[in-house]
């Protein structure tokens, strides 16, 4: 269960230089914010960082940008930037909801999904990162030769997803139901707290790769 509530969280995020605070004022000129014309990549819902940060790490020559709901959350990324500094990673809080007032279009290279948030009940299925009325935000704001990666051990949110991409235009590039037995998908691979969690436990882990049709 997401931590929600660490009192003073607010505070030290409002105060962190890692945080983008009017991130609306730069919809269009995030690399102004880097100081450089290196690609863009977002990660929605990117939890405590882990998946994000290493990326940052290991491709300095990308720019990352972080993006997450929930401020006790969000701090438990800030700590470890403070312990491990990456001048190519920034983070934002906000409701992934409102990337379309954050992000221009074809601002991002390449987006990422993590073990989103499965919203059971159907009658919040537009509210799923993977749903048709959330492909249609990012079909706005990523570049249109740009990637989305979606990664979740939920079957049912997967077979979702898979549903979802005809309704909005998309196809799948490469798609799996068991990511760490598939000797292609896996390389690279970098797990977030709950993939190493929920692998562990032997739960196959589905990811899927996607594009806009032509």
């Amino acid at each position: 269960m997401r931590l929600r509530n660490i009192t003073g969280s607010r505070e030290i995020i409002a105060d962190s230089s890692y945080v983008i605070h009017n991130p609306k004022e730069y919809k269009g000129a995030m690399k102004e914010l880097f100081e450089n014309d290196n690609p863009l990549h977002i990660e929605i819902g990117m939890g405590k960082g882990r998946f994000i940060m290493e990326l940052a790490a290991l491709h300095p020559e990308i720019n990352y940008i972080g993006i997450e709901k929930y401020s006790s959350v969000l701090l438990r990324a800030i700590q470890k930037m403070e312990q491990n500094e990456l001048p190519n990673l920034k983070f934002i809080r906000m409701d992934a909801e409102d990337i379309l007032e954050v992000f221009d279009k074809e601002e991002v290279d390449k987006i990422y999904l993590n073990f989103s948030d499965p919203w059971p009940k159907d009658r919040h299925a537009k509210r799923r990162l993977p749903s048709k009325e959330f492909l249609a935000r990012y079909d706005v704001i990523l570049k249109k030769e740009g990637r989305l990666e979606f990664k979740t051990d939920n079957k049912d949110l997967f077979d979702f997803a898979l549903e979802q991409l005809p309704l909005a235009g998309w196809e799948a590039e490469k798609v799996t139901f068991n990511l760490h037995h598939d000797e292609e998908m896996i390389q690279g691979n970098i797990m977030t707290e709950y993939e190493e969690k929920f692998s562990a436990l032997g739960n196959p882990i589905c990811k899927y790769i996607i594009y806009r049709k032509k």
